[in-house]
């Protein structure tokens, strides 16, 4: 059997996380090829390269070196690059996950060069179309060829946009693959837990992590400063660490907010994936507005505030592990944030058996061969 190859786009570290569990089956299949694509999205050190030497994965063959500018400018100039690594390589299929400008970017590069898309967390809908993720999962889904769903409610809104069932394969959700894979790797002694103990008395269990990158949030300051000012009030309860993202800092510090942030809350550089994964399985409480964490939070059984006005993951918030705040007053935020410590949801299992990887590989195999 002739061995068909496969292009892999990606730029963003929850894409890594996610196909770092999909690159490692391709790899032991013995008839896919993979190439792997970096839009350069995420291009800080510790939001990219250490993650595929944590990962185990290979590095990327073809970098585009993309990043910064509006999302019209970024998609654009991935869309350029990527066109002309898939004229090189002239793959069989490309592969895009999740819903970043890197997602959208790889699938209108494929299908204008009329190769088939292969779309890993497909289905998901948030219905909010200010939503930049928002536009890229409906355009991406539309175009791709597979839709690969991480559970039966992102195959519902499939259904209910018309799309053809064949094109619908519901797998299970790759982050729980890695998730099993590499969270017993970390415990609760050493690693960034230990370094943040040693330098600020943060100990394991309590301690609340929070992240923040949304344009949604990071572009509107009312929205920010609620955040922040809740945060800061939140850590005279008990301790938060924020990793601050490369976009958040600079606007922090544009709006004259990073100063008092830093002398109320624990501010560190981002995390490498394994810290991420120490400091979230051990905090008492995670407040953020990435998807991804979101979920993470559910695998490591913590309580979850999201910072923003929806979820694509409503079933986290009907489990009671997820609880929406939408951050437009702090003192409300405040309370979300207070209420959620201490508590837990049901014992639910949405996301699959840790097998999502092998079956989507399986059916490319398939339907390529």
């Amino acid at each position: 059997m002739t061995r068909k190859k496969i292009v892999t786009v990606i730029g963003a570290r929850p894409q890594f996380i996610k196909a770092s569990a999909v690159s490692a089956i391709i790899a032991a299949s013995g008839a896919l090829d993979e190439v792997v694509v970096h839009t350069g999205q995420h291009f800080d050190a510790n939001m990219s390269d250490v993650f595929f030497a944590e990962l185990g994965m290979a590095a990327p063959a073809h970098h585009c070196d993309v990043h910064g500018g509006g999302h019209g400018d970024m998609t654009g100039r991935m869309l350029i690059e990527i066109e002309k690594v898939l004229l090189a390589e002239r793959p069989d299929a490309v592969m895009v996950y999740g819903d970043t400008n890197s997602t959208l970017a790889g699938a209108l590069a494929a299908i204008k060069l009329h190769v088939p898309v292969a779309h890993v967390e497909a289905g998901m809908r948030s219905f909010n179309m200010d939503s930049p993720e928002e536009i890229n999962r409906l355009l991406t889904d539309r175009v791709a060829q597979w839709l690969f769903t991480p559970n039966q409610a992102s195959g519902a809104h499939l259904l209910r946009e018309g799309t053809a069932p064949a094109r619908i394969h519901q797998v299970g959700d790759v982050m729980y693959d890695v998730a099993l894979l590499h969270g017993s790797r970390v415990g609760a002694q050493g690693g960034m837990l230990g370094q943040l103990g040693a330098a600020f008395g943060i100990e394991p269990g309590k301690y609340v992590l929070a992240t923040i990158h949304r344009a949604e949030n990071t572009d509107h300051p009312a929205r920010l400063t609620a955040i922040v000012d809740a945060l800061a009030a939140l850590a005279k309860d008990i301790p938060v660490v924020l990793p601050l993202h490369p976009r958040t800092r600079g606007v922090l510090a544009r709006e004259g907010k990073l100063a008092a942030l830093e002398r109320a809350v624990v501010l560190v550089e981002p995390l490498g994936y394994l810290d991420m994964v120490q400091m979230e399985k051990h905090a008492a409480l995670i407040a953020t507005d990435s998807g991804g964490v979101q979920k993470e939070a559910f695998f490591y059984r913590v309580p979850c505030v999201t910072l923003r006005d929806e979820t694509e993951w409503g079933e986290l918030v009907e489990a009671g592990w997820n609880r929406v705040a939408p951050p437009r007053d702090a003192t409300d935020l405040l309370a979300a944030l207070r209420a959620s410590l201490g508590t837990a949801g049901k014992e639910v299992a949405p996301y699959g058996d840790g097998e999502a990887a092998a079956r989507i590989v399986q059916r490319l195999v398939a339907d390529l061969a």
